[in-house]
């Protein structure tokens, strides 16, 4: 079990912070830390940081969701998906054999859950609360991705997607200057726009629909004028554009991040 198993219940937590003021600088910088450990592959100093949060401010979803995709983004690199993801165009959809261990499948699914909680109680006290229905849809991308990359199961993965590009559109039109959200939208675009034909069919009949030129100009977006998720994009434009063998403008971005991250061997 992880330290959210423990944790006090959500709501308690949402009334126990709202008496405090939120500390945004504290937040910021403990974030772009984990955030640049992460990109450098520090997995274990990322989560530490990622860990300060979920403690320093408990009833807010970051630190929880964060510790998740470092969690994701850990597994991928060990069992080497990671690198297929940048540098195979069969990444998306190659078989694997290799099974991802039991423990670390349950701790991904607790943190994924502890992140839930957090943000259905903060939107019950809040509806409008735009951080609550940004990690609300950014926890079921990230649910989505891990059931893509991780346990292969493209069906689920869909179905985690479209949840969370309709969390990620309710929020835009609340806000719509709220551009970190549109990194979900784009690679959900891209992704269901890329799929084999007749997996795009079934897709279709069903009700996902895409498109990969529209997805990759909306991550384009994100590169220029996100607030938190300018890298995130980036890193998934490199493989974007790799794929569509726009090789100059993936380098242009790959030159970019390796020149922000020098640890990052990918």
């Amino acid at each position: 079990k992880t330290k959210a198993a423990g944790a006090a219940p959500a709501g308690a937590a949402v009334e126990k912070e709202a008496a405090a003021p939120f500390d945004q600088k504290r937040f910021d910088e403990l974030r772009a830390e984990g955030f640049d450990a992460l990109y450098n592959l520090e997995y274990e100093a990322a989560r530490r940081r990622f860990r300060e949060i979920a403690t320093a401010f408990p009833s807010h979803p970051a630190g929880y969701e964060l510790l998740a995709a470092s969690l994701w983004l850990k597994t991928l690199n060990e069992s080497r998906r990671l690198q297929a993801s940048l540098y195979n165009n069969e990444g998306f959809y190659k078989e694997k054999d290799d099974k991802v261990d039991p423990k670390v499948q349950a701790e991904f699914r607790e943190l994924t859950r502890k992140t839930k909680e957090l943000c259905e109680a903060r939107l019950k006290a809040n509806p409008k609360d735009a951080d609550a229905l940004y990690y609300l849809g950014a926890v079921e991308g990230l649910k989505a991705a891990w059931g893509s990359m991780v346990e292969r199961s493209f069906m689920s993965a869909m179905s985690n997607g479209k949840d969370s590009v309709n969390h990620h559109r309710d929020l835009l039109k609340l806000d719509p200057a709220y551009i970190d959200a549109k990194v979900t939208i784009g690679m959900y675009d891209y992704v269901v726009g890329a799929l084999p034909p007749l997996v795009k069919l079934g897709a279709t009949v069903i009700g996902y629909r895409g498109s990969k030129k529209r997805g990759i100009a909306t991550l384009e977006e994100v590169a220029r004028e996100g607030r938190y998720a300018r890298d995130d994009a980036k890193t998934m434009l490199i493989a974007l554009l790799k794929r569509e063998r726009r090789y100059r403008e993936a380098y242009n971005y790959a030159s970019e991040l390796a020149a922000k991250y020098p640890r990052n061997y990918l």
